[in-house]
């Protein structure tokens, strides 16, 4: 019995032969028949319209070299990667393996990179971090402006990434990226117990501004770069305030501070730490001695007082002094003081004056 197979092909399509298993070519348009009473032909008929020509036996067809004419083969190792545009547009990212697209319908344009480098540089590189499948390809990593991103590949530094959007292969290695502020930053060292030279406690607040200056060794030297200023200052106040005696402190504030900043900056430098400034907020005493301190100040101020009041009467005194040898030497001028005095006690009164020596006290004069 004769057995006649009938495959139409559009001009949109083409058809895949095979027979006995093997790939034969492609089947342009048109109606093809077949004889084939023992069914060993096979025609699979797809659209080019779809640039991705996919099929279980792509990797015979290929293999073939009866595709190369009309279909752009990739073939991808572990290390590779392709970007894929169609019509001008950025359609994926391929992983390893065989890829097929049609080049009839359609404009394809194929990159393959090398993806051993893990990090991922490339002009159209927002377009490629926006397509639909860049999260299943990429790590992708934001460093915030103020910041820097210290990029680590298997446990080995490599470079250090500005503010932006960076983007890594996934599948290749272990990428680390630590995110440093480099920002000036204020911290609060509050609450500190210490005890000073002269065994007076008390409570210290300061105030450290700083910054990192160098990113990698902050993030080398220690785990958390706020927390080892801290614990630095920590000590810093402690060594430097226990010291000093309470009235330096009091009095001298700024050479501490300018000590203990001195002292916290040698330090801070191993971690790559730079102190902008340190300044004490609050010496804070307890009750009993505020007392006893407002008692000092109050005795201070009482003894200062009273010696301004001491010079001013020893002033006044040492005037009046003065007053009497030159009105001793001088008896007209003597006199001239007395009508003086007695002028203005007579203003509002009816006296009775009577003068002395040298024909003054001869006379008695009625002063109304």
């Amino acid at each position: 019995m004769l057995i006649i197979k009938t495959k139409k092909v559009h001009s949109y399509e083409k058809g895949l032969y095979f027979k006995e298993q093997e790939f034969m070519g492609l089947l342009d348009k048109g109606k093809h028949r077949f004889v084939d009473p023992l069914n060993k032909i096979k025609v699979d008929v797809v659209s080019m319209r779809d640039p991705w020509l996919t099929h279980e036996k792509l990797d015979i067809m290929v293999k073939s070299g009866l595709l190369d004419e009309e279909v752009t083969t990739i073939d991808l190792k572990d290390s590779e990667r392709a970007l894929v545009w169609i019509d001008g547009r950025f359609e994926k990212v391929l992983a390893p393996g065989l890829y097929a697209l049609w080049t009839t319908f359609r404009k394809v344009k194929i990159e393959i990179i090398d993806a051993s480098e893990i990090r991922f540089i490339h002009k159209s590189r927002k377009s490629i971090a926006d397509s639909p499948d860049a999260t299943e390809r990429f790590h992708m990593v934001f460093v915030d402006e103020g910041f820097k991103g210290l990029y680590f590949r298997d446990g080995e530094f490599v470079d250090t990434l500005g503010p932006g959007q960076h983007l890594f292969w996934k599948g290749i290695g272990k990428v680390k990226v630590y995110h440093v502020d480099i920002r000036e930053t204020v911290l609060d060292v509050a609450g500190q117990e210490i005890m000073s030279r002269d065994k007076v406690s008390l409570r210290m607040n300061a105030v450290v501004n700083y910054r990192i200056a160098d990113p990698l060794k902050s993030v080398i030297a220690s785990d958390d770069s706020r927390q080892a200023i801290y614990r630095e200052a920590q000590l810093a106040i402690r060594a430097v305030i226990g010291s000093y005696d309470l009235d330096t402190l009091l009095t001298d504030r700024e050479n501490v501070s300018q000590e203990l900043e001195k002292t916290i900056r040698q330090r801070s430098m191993e971690f790559g730490i730079e102190i902008v400034s340190l300044g004490i907020r609050d010496i804070i005493l307890p009750g009993e001695m505020k007392e006893l301190m407002n008692k000092v100040i109050e005795a201070q101020k009482a003894a200062h007082a009273n010696l301004i009041m001491r010079r001013e009467e020893t002033a006044a005194m040492r005037s009046q002094a003065n007053t009497a040898r030159i009105l001793e030497s001088n008896p007209t001028l003597m006199r001239l003081k007395e009508l003086d005095f007695l002028e203005k006690i007579a203003g509002n009164s009816k006296l009775s004056v009577v003068l002395g020596e040298k024909g003054l006290a001869d006379r008695v004069v009625n002063l109304l």
